[in-house]
């Protein structure tokens, strides 16, 4: 049976007098596929900004690979682990693609590594996103599917334990989502775990081993995907019934 990764044990998260998250407890398994869903406003992205540090919550506890992360920034979270992507990629524009991986490859490489280690783990990640020959190529012009595969690409690069992919299929045509869910399955199976926040239920459902669906800032359902999509509370908070 796979061991807790991370734990968020009655997480609460306000903003003056409003509740974006109210007692939230769940758990992702090592190794697991783990959907994340719910309307517009539930709270989805409240949550996944409070594990990954660009938010602080302000009640309950977030407990991850053993370590308690409450008060901890981002970017010692992502030290211990965690990588996220975002809704709107936020490529450095100025640079190549090439150099937009080496810059999380070198911040988790071993001290010594060379530049041509980095560049050489960079190549690979881009190989498995089928986007090596545009190494070179500065980020302007890429197309929605390639901004979404570089923005996943560069949370990749920083070899995290587990991956909070947030939207990375939104404005994709079909075949563009089977090959997003194809590229994020690949690396699962090499042992990342993975949470996926999407509005596509196809490509959420498919996905996931588990789900969990917010409404209003709180959980209202968590089970595996055939459930989820038959509960009476899942279809009132999306359909209004």
């Amino acid at each position: 049976m796979s061991e807790t990764l991370l734990e968020i044990n009655s997480v609460t998260k306000t903003f003056g007098g409003f509740t974006a998250l109210s007692n939230v407890s769940t758990e992702v398994l090592s190794g697991e596929r783990f959907g994340l869903i719910g309307p517009n406003g539930s709270g989805k992205t409240t949550l996944i900004n409070c594990i990954s540090g660009l938010l602080q919550n302000d009640g309950g506890k977030i407990i991850f690979d053993g370590h308690q992360l409450d008060g901890m920034p981002a970017y010692k979270r992502t030290a211990t682990g965690i990588t996220r992507t975002f809704q709107i990629p936020r490529p450095f524009h100025t640079m190549t693609i090439m150099d937009n991986l080496k810059i999380p490859v070198e911040f988790v490489s071993k001290p010594g590594a060379t530049q041509t280690e980095i560049a050489d783990e960079a190549m690979h990640i881009l190989e498995t996103m089928g986007m090596a020959e545009k190494a070179n190529q500065e980020t302007a012009g890429l197309t929605q599917i390639e901004l979404r595969k570089l923005e996943l690409a560069r949370a990749i690069a920083a070899k995290p334990k587990l991956l909070i992919s947030d939207e990375a299929m939104a404005g994709l045509t079909g075949t563009e989502v089977d090959e997003v869910l194809e590229i994020l399955i690949k690396f699962n199976e090499q042992g990342m775990t993975i949470i996926m926040i999407e509005h596509i239920m196809r490509a959420v459902m498919q996905f996931s081993h588990r789900v969990i669906c917010l409404d209003a800032g709180e959980l209202i359902a968590e089970g595996v995907p055939e459930e989820i999509v038959k509960d009476e509370g899942v279809e009132r908070a999306y359909l209004g019934v």
